[in-house]
């Protein structure tokens, strides 16, 4: 199955430019967060926000843009499953192939003297990690990817396969994806193991 639709939402913006447009290269349909949208027009790469792509504006400050059933079950659908298919189109909700999201490095504000847990709490990605979660649980379907350093083996697949990410990838991404999320939880657990409750 050739990449048709991928969201980008990046924290670190590197090398994200170069990406996306080799993904518009191959026809690919680009969603993206505000900050990673707003990097994608600055180099003149067509994408839509992710509040187009929903219907429903971000609200409570950001912190509900990408946690719409539009985008999950873009992602969790089983693309030969009659009732997937069928709810699919019935709510007319299109399948999306590839998520690339890396997540507020919420382990550097720990680090930061005097950083308070309302501070870090703030900064705890929500919509990445699910969207993350998602599209690792279906890598039979879904590439993810998680490390900026991944990129140019993306790009190579895309490529070298005519615009599709071959399963062997996905499953080696999924992998991936799934120890970064481990590793975020493991460092939130730990500071919050090592912190005294604060007031209420």
């Amino acid at each position: 199955m050739k990449v048709r639709r991928a969201i980008i939402s990046c924290h670190d913006k590197t090398g994200v430019v170069e990406l996306a447009a080799l993904l518009r290269e191959f026809d690919v349909e680009i969603i993206s967060t505000a900050g990673t949208l707003k990097v994608l027009k600055d180099a003149n790469i067509d994408a839509i926000s992710i509040a187009d792509y929903t219907g429903v504006e971000e609200m409570l400050g950001g912190r509900v843009k990408s946690l719409h059933p539009k985008v999950h079950a873009g992602l969790l659908g089983i693309r030969e499953n009659k009732l997937h298919v069928e709810q699919m189109q019935a709510h007319e909700y299109p399948w999306i192939d590839l998520v690339v999201v890396n997540l507020h490095p919420v382990e550097d504000l720990i680090q930061q003297p005097g950083a308070t847990m309302d501070e870090v709490f703030e900064q705890i990605d929500i919509g990445g990690m699910s969207m993350i979660r998602s599209a690792a649980k279906n890598f039979r379907y879904v590439a993810v990817v998680v490390n900026p350093e991944r990129y140019s083996v993306i790009m190579h697949e895309l490529r070298a396969h005519e615009g599709i990410i071959p399963f062997k990838t996905r499953y080696r991404l999924s992998y991936e994806a799934f120890s970064r999320t481990a590793e975020y939880d493991r460092v939130i657990s730990e500071y919050l193991r090592c912190s005294e409750a604060p007031e209420e």
